[in-house]
C-alpha cells in the first residue's frame, strides 16, 4: 500500500549537505528558520501583481492533488515595480535541513575585474539633490534611491562558490540563489544574495516582520563599532527614517492581524558589513485560511516598503523612475517560498546581485529624508554594496 505524498516522512539533511548539493538552476534559501533546496518545475506560478498568493496556493493543491513533491512549495522572486520580472515556481524535489552555522569563509578566486558604476558617483549625488527638493516641496517625506554597479570578470563566476561564501560569511542572513533565466536571455542568469531584512515570516496564525531602516557601515574596531551603534539609535534623522518603514509595515499588517505588536523604540541589529535600525513586529492573523493571508499574500500586501521605496508610496515610485537611470529589475523586490498550508518567509532582495556567466550586476540603496547628505548617502550605497564585493574578492571598490 503506497502512502501518500504529503504524510510520508521528508529525509533528514545537513545544512552544510544542502549548500554543497546547489547548483545553477536550482533554488536555495536558508534562514535563522532552516535551509531549503528545491530542484525541477512541477508548475510555473502565473498571476496579475497583487494577485499571485491565489495563483500560488492553486497551483500547490494541484501538484498536491496529482502526488507532486512531498511538502511542496512555492519558490521564487518579484521585482521592485508591479510590472516587473516575476519567477514563481512550485519544484519538483524539496529537500530540507537545519539552519546554516559557522563554518569557515572560503577565499574568493583572484581574478581581474572591470567595474562600472550606474550611474557615477556624481550623478548619484545630484539625484539625492533632486529628491531632496521634493521633500522640501513636500511632493515625498521619503524616497530611496539605489545606485548600481555592473561587474565584468576575466572568466565565468561560479554562482555555488559565490553563494557558499556568502552563507558563511554570514549564517544568520537570509541566503537565496533563485533562477531568473528569461527567454532571450543569451546565458542562464541567477539571483544570487544575502539579505538582512525580513520581509514577513509565517508559521500557523503568526506571523513576523523584521523592517530595518537607518544605517551606518561597520568597522573592525570593537570600541568604535559601539560608538557607531550608539549613534544610530540617537540620530534624529535615522530614527525619523526608520519610523517611516516601520509605520507602514505595521499599518499594512494591521489589516490583516489581531493583537499585533510593535515595539516602541528600535533596536540595532548589525551584519558583517552594516549597522541597522531594526524593529521586529509580531501579530497573530485573524483568517489565517486565506490565500491573501499565506506568507506570499502577506508579502504582496507589504511590498513595497518604505525601507526600499519611500513615503507616499505612488509619489516615491514615480521619483525613483525619474531618478534612477538603471531599471532596478529583482533588486529591492522579494525572494522567498510559500508552502501548501500558507506558511513561509519572503525578504526584502537586498545585498543582492543578478550573475550571468562573467557578469554580474548590483544595487546598493539609501532612505532619503529631510536632512540627508549627498556624500554621506553616497557613502552608504558604498558600504552596502561591500557584502557581494567581499564575496566576490573585491571588497572596498565601488
Amino acid at each position: 500500500m503506497s502512502v501518500p505524498a504529503l504524510t510520508r516522512p521528508l529525509p533528514v539533511y545537513r545544512a552544510a549537505d544542502l549548500l554543497a548539493a546547489y547548483l545553477p538552476g536550482s533554488y536555495y534559501f536558508s534562514s535563522t528558520r532552516g535551509t531549503l533546496l528545491a530542484d525541477g518545475v512541477d508548475a510555473v506560478v502565473g498571476g496579475a501583481p497583487g494577485n499571485r498568493a491565489t495563483a500560488a496556493a492553486a497551483a500547490l493543491a494541484e501538484v498536491a492533488t496529482v502526488g507532486g513533491a512531498a511538502g511542496p512549495v512555492v519558490i521564487g522572486a518579484l521585482g521592485f515595480r508591479p510590472e516587473a520580472p516575476a519567477t514563481l515556481v512550485v519544484p519538483s524535489v524539496v529537500r530540507r535541513a537545519g539552519a546554516p552555522v559557522d563554518a569557515p569563509v572560503p577565499d574568493a578566486p583572484a581574478r581581474r575585474w572591470s567595474i562600472r558604476p550606474r550611474p557615477e558617483p556624481g550623478c548619484y549625488t545630484d539625484a539625492v539633490r533632486r529628491a531632496l527638493a521634493l521633500i522640501d516641496g513636500g511632493e515625498l517625506s521619503k524616497v530611496v534611491l539605489a545606485r548600481g554597479l555592473e561587474l565584468a570578470a576575466d572568466g565565468p563566476v561560479s554562482v555555488p562558490a559565490l553563494l557558499t561564501r556568502l552563507v558563511r560569511a554570514d549564517p544568520a542572513a537570509h541566503a537565496f540563489a533563485i533562477d531568473v533565466s528569461a527567454p532571450g536571455d543569451s546565458a542562464p542568469r541567477t539571483l544570487v544574495g544575502a539579505s538582512p531584512e525580513l520581509l514577513v515570516s509565517r508559521r500557523g496564525d503568526q506571523v513576523v516582520a523584521n523592517p530595518l531602516a537607518g544605517s551606518l557601515p561597520r568597522c573592525a574596531d570593537d570600541a568604535e563599532n559601539r560608538r557607531r551603534v550608539a549613534a544610530l539609535l540617537a540620530s534624529e534623522k535615522e530614527r525619523a527614517e526608520h519610523a517611516h518603514t516601520a509605520a507602514g509595515v505595521a499599518d499594512v499588517l494591521g489589516r490583516f492581524c489581531v493583537n499585533l505588536h510593535v515595539p516602541a523604540e528600535p533596536s540595532v541589529i548589525g551584519t558583517p558589513t552594516m549597522w541597522h535600525l531594526s524593529t521586529k513586529i509580531t501579530g497573530t492573523l485573524a483568517a489565517p485560511a486565506a490565500p491573501t493571508s499565506s506568507a506570499l499574500g502577506l508579502a504582496e500586501a507589504l511590498h513595497p516598503t518604505p525601507a526600499v521605496c519611500g513615503v507616499p508610496p505612488a509619489a516615491a515610485r514615480d521619483a525613483i523612475a525619474a531618478l534612477e537611470p538603471a531599471d532596478r529589475g529583482y533588486y529591492a523586490g522579494l525572494v522567498g517560498w510559500t508552502d501548501i498550508s500558507g506558511d513561509g518567509e519572503w525578504v526584502v532582495t537586498i545585498r543582492s546581485a543578478e550573475v550571468s556567466e562573467r557578469i554580474v550586476r548590483l544595487h546598493a540603496g539609501a532612505g532619503i529624508v529631510s536632512g540627508s547628505d549627498p556624500d554621506r548617502e553616497l557613502d552608504e550605497t558604498t558600504a552596502k554594496f561591500q557584502t557581494l564585493l567581499r564575496a566576490l574578492g573585491e571588497g572596498t571598490r565601488s
